[in-house]
C-alpha cells in the first residue's frame, strides 16, 4: 500500500513539473508602448533633450527673489496672470522698517525747522529787545555822568559838600555805566549779525546726512513690495502668505531646497526652447546656417519646426541624469537655444520636457 502512494505521488509530480514547464514556457506578448517614439527625420540627426522656456533674447525665464528677507503679508497676483511692468506681486511685512523710516522723517524735518530758525536770525523781537537794553545802557550811563558832574562842581565850590567817598563812588558807577553800555552794544551787533555762519553750514550736513538717511530707509522700506521688472506672465509663485523669503528664495517644502519667489515669462507670440547637445556630439552639431531641427512632443506624433536662435558657447554639467546605467556621470552639455511660434490647437508650458532631433539643410 505504501509503495502504491509513493508511486502515485511521484507520477503526480512529474505530471505538475511538465505542466509548469509548459506554462512557463508559453511567450507572452509585450505591452504595447505608453506611446512610440520620435523618429529620427534625419539622416545624420543628432538627439537632444530639450525643455521649453519663455522666449528670451538673453537668458532664461525671469526668476524674481526678494532683494530683503521678510514674511509675506500679501499676494496680489496669480498664476498665468499678465502683468506689466512695475505691477505689484507681492508684499511683505514692514512695520519695523516704517517705524523707522517715520522716525528718520521726524528728525530731518527737526533738522530742517532749526536750519531755517538760524537762516532767519536775527529775530525781529530779538532784536528789538536787543535795541531796548543799548538805549537804556546809555540812558543809565547818562544818568551816572549826570550825577558825577554834580558832585564835581559842588566839590569844587564846598569840598566840605561832598565826601571824597561818594564822589569815588560816582566815578566808579560811571565806569561801570560804560563797561555796561559797551557789553550790550556788542550784544545788539551780535543779535543783529545772526547765525554764525558755521553754525549753519553744520546744521546743513546735520540736515543732509537725515535726509539721506531717511531717503535710504524709504528706498529699502519700498523694497518690501516686489513689482514686476518687465511685462509678461506669471509663470509660478512659489511662497505662500505667511511664508518667509530672504535673498535664497522660498524654502521648498517637497525639494527641502530654495526656489526664486516668482518666475516670470515672456507673453510674445514666441516660445523658447534649450536642448542639451552632449559633449561627444558636439562636433557633429552642424554650422549655424545649416542648421534646422524639429521638435517632437512626448506621448503624441506631433511635431514642430524650430528656429535656430544661438548656442550658449560654455559647455556646462547636464542638469538631469537618466539613472542608466549606461549614462556617465560627469555628462557635460552644450545648450542651444531655438524657438518656435505658439501652436493654437496646443498646449504647451514652459518647463516641459520634448524630444529634438537636430540636422543638416
Amino acid at each position: 500500500m505504501r509503495n502504491k502512494v509513493l508511486f502515485s505521488l511521484s507520477i503526480m509530480g512529474i505530471i505538475i513539473g511538465i505542466v509548469s514547464a509548459y506554462l512557463y514556457g508559453i511567450e507572452k506578448k509585450p505591452q504595447p508602448p505608453v506611446f512610440s517614439p520620435a523618429s529620427n527625420p534625419y539622416a545624420k540627426g543628432i538627439y537632444a533633450n530639450g525643455i521649453i522656456e519663455s522666449y528670451q533674447t538673453n537668458g532664461e525665464n525671469v526668476n524674481i527673489y526678494s532683494e530683503i528677507p521678510g514674511v509675506v503679508t500679501r499676494i496680489l497676483v496669480s498664476e498665468g496672470q499678465d502683468v506689466r511692468q512695475g505691477t505689484p506681486l507681492l508684499i511683505m511685512d514692514d512695520s519695523v522698517q516704517r517705524a523707522t523710516a517715520e522716525q528718520q522723517k521726524s528728525q530731518a524735518e527737526a533738522a530742517l525747522a532749526l536750519l531755517e530758525e538760524l537762516r532767519a536770525q536775527p529775530r525781529k523781537e530779538n532784536l528789538e529787545v536787543a535795541k531796548a537794553q543799548v538805549e537804556f545802557a546809555s540812558a543809565s550811563l547818562k544818568s551816572a555822568q549826570d550825577q558825577l558832574d554834580k558832585q564835581k562842581k559842588s566839590y569844587e565850590l564846598d569840598p566840605r559838600s561832598v565826601s571824597k567817598d561818594a564822589l569815588d563812588n560816582a566815578e566808579n558807577a560811571v565806569k561801570v555805566a560804560k563797561a555796561n553800555l559797551e557789553v550790550v552794544r556788542k550784544q545788539y551787533e551780535l543779535t543783529k549779525a545772526g547765525a554764525w555762519v558755521y553754525n549753519i553750514k553744520n546744521q546743513e550736513n546735520q540736515y543732509n546726512a537725515l535726509s539721506k538717511a531717511y531717503a535710504a530707509s524709504s528706498a529699502l522700506l519700498a523694497k518690501y513690495v516686489i513689482k514686476a521688472p518687465v511685462d509678461g506672465v506669471l509663470l509660478s509663485i512659489n511662497a505662500a502668505v505667511g511664508s518667509y523669503i530672504s535673498a535664497q528664495g522660498a524654502y521648498d517644502t517637497y525639494t527641502q531646497g530654495f526656489s526664486p519667489v516668482l518666475v516670470m515669462g515672456s507673453h510674445q507670440i514666441y516660445m523658447g526652447l534649450r536642448c542639451y547637445i552632449d559633449e561627444i556630439l558636439v562636433h557633429k552639431l552642424p554650422r549655424a546656417s545649416r542648421m534646422e531641427a524639429k521638435m517632437f512632443i512626448r506621448g503624441t506624433d506631433i511635431s514642430i519646426p524650430l528656429e535656430y536662435v544661438r548656442v550658449q558657447p560654455y559647455v556646462s554639467p547636464k542638469i538631469q541624469l537618466s539613472s542608466q546605467r549606461t549614462e556617465r556621470v560627469d555628462v557635460r552639455v552644450l545648450p542651444v537655444i531655438f524657438r518656435f511660434g505658439k501652436p493654437k490647437n496646443i498646449s504647451l508650458y514652459p518647463g516641459q520636457l520634448v524630444d529634438v532631433y537636430i540636422g543638416e539643410k
